[in-house]
């Protein structure tokens, strides 16, 4: 005799086999240590913001294309793949530090940069975002998240904080500028091109 295998019966059955994996690796990984790559990361996040007296999507139009980045971090930008603002485009910025898009909406974007060899992977991500205020202002928003467990001692996970802080912080004066129509100082001499994250 045959029995009808219902859908509820099927997405049952899938449950199952998921639960059945997801223990079984939990399992493996537990027999062997914690499989995590960072023994104990220290997950950090740095939201920065500005007003800028201009509407929100109008601001977005001028300084949110993916490598706007380059007018507005005063450093050179290029999609070396993909398309810009779509997800997956890669961004090379300098020569130096590779951005893949991961994440976006109207009025914003996330990157994350790549595993690189012979370092250690802090997961960094950032995000910009233009977020409207009232119909005639908003306020640019950047967020890194980062794991700065890999720096020696809490001097320097302070002086990274310190620094990226004030990197970051220059940019997003220099897209209300650009945003308000203003020209943007000199940027500051660099040694070596741009900071890597």
């Amino acid at each position: 005799m045959r029995y009808p295998f219902t859908k509820s019966a099927a997405a049952a059955a899938l449950t199952l086999i998921w639960l059945a994996g997801t223990a079984a690796a939990q399992n493996s990984g537990s027999a062997s240590g914690d499989s995590t790559v960072v023994e104990h990361p220290h997950y950090i996040s740095i939201p920065m913001e500005i007003t800028v007296n201009r509407p929100a999507a109008e601001v977005w139009q001028r300084v949110g294309k993916y490598c706007d980045i380059g007018e507005w971090l005063q450093v050179p930008c290029t999609i070396t793949s993909g398309k810009d603002g779509e997800f997956g485009a890669v961004r090379s910025i300098a020569n130096v530090v590779t951005e893949i898009l991961v994440g976006k909406t109207d009025l914003s974007y996330t990157y994350t940069q790549p595993v690189r060899a012979g370092r250690p992977y802090n997961l960094y991500h950032g995000t910009v975002e233009a977020r409207p205020m009232t119909a005639a202002t908003c306020k640019l928003i950047y967020t890194l998240t980062y794991d700065n467990s890999m720096l020696p001692d809490d001097a320097a996970r302070e002086k990274d904080i310190q620094q990226k802080s004030a990197q970051f912080t220059r940019a997003l004066q220099n897209m209300k500028t650009i945003a308000e129509g203003g020209t943007l100082p000199p940027p500051p001499a660099r040694r070596g091109g741009a900071r890597k994250q």
